[in-house]
């Protein structure tokens, strides 16, 4: 089984990753409810009990909404900061562990370094995860890169990649001012050409999956989203995360 990943759905309608090693799966963020989390999980071949823990990035609801539900269900223990912890969501989530923001972890045989983030939540991070000599990064939800977030995830083997927005299509779109300065300010999601600009500073030679993720279904288009980051990463593994479908597994070989 070795090491590989999945993408359960991924939008603003709900978003759940799944990171598999040969002595744990674990199920990042999830905005789905507990029937859909169950169905799409059996797409990939899993069951929930299947599942090693949950780790959550940040507390806005199409990452967290389903989080509570499902661990209650199932006994399972949530990895999150002190700040996503205070989410109301959780009450009676028996198993909560902690995250120091600034401190790498592990689960059975995956280490997991967390990355401050910014992003208009209360203590936002996002993960990398390492399995033996093999990386894969997981970067949604910030605003902008920062030298930080350029440095920890310098050395992917494999990336899934906020493509959220078209700043034009942003501008000329149906959103409330209020909503367009959000999501194109610093605390806000990554646009096209955001996400263009980590994959040109990045080790991009030892990329063997490239996943766009976190597609805006009003704000931008899959075209436009490839067509961005296609001069950083021209090759035939990369792949766009859709909303309403699961992603199969990918080996990092």
């Amino acid at each position: 089984m070795s090491f590989s990943f999945a993408s359960l759905g991924s939008g603003s309608r709900g978003n759940a990753t799944l990171i598999r090693s040969n002595n744990a799966l674990l199920l990042v963020d999830n905005g789905f409810t507990i029937k859909e989390t169950e169905r799409r999980l059996a797409i990939l071949g899993h069951s929930p009990e299947d599942i090693t823990a949950i780790l959550v990035t940040h507390e806005h609801s199409d990452h967290i909404k389903g989080v509570g539900p499902f661990a209650r269900k199932y006994d399972l223990p949530v990895y999150l900061t002190h700040g996503t912890g205070q989410y109301d969501g959780l009450k009676k989530v028996t198993k909560m562990h902690q995250v120091n923001i600034h401190r790498a972890f592990t689960v059975e045989d995956i280490d997991i370094t967390p990355v401050a983030v910014p992003h208009d939540a209360r203590e936002p991070c996002q993960f990398v995860f390492r399995h033996h000599d093999k990386t894969m990064g997981l970067l949604t939800d910030l605003g902008s890169i920062t030298p930080h977030v350029t440095e920890q995830y310098q050395h992917c083997d494999a990336l899934m990649l906020e493509c959220n927005h078209c700043p034009q299509m942003l501008a000329m779109g149906p959103y409330p001012p209020s909503l367009k300065h959000r999501v194109a300010g610093h605390w806000g999601h990554l646009s096209n050409y955001q996400a263009a600009n980590l994959l040109e500073q990045i080790e991009r030679e030892r990329l063997q999956h490239l996943v766009i993720s976190h597609i805006s279904e009003k704000n931008n288009t899959e075209e436009l989203a490839r067509a961005a980051v296609t001069p950083w990463y021209a090759h035939d593994s990369l792949i766009l995360a859709k909303q309403d479908e699961a992603i199969d597994w990918l080996a990092i070989n």
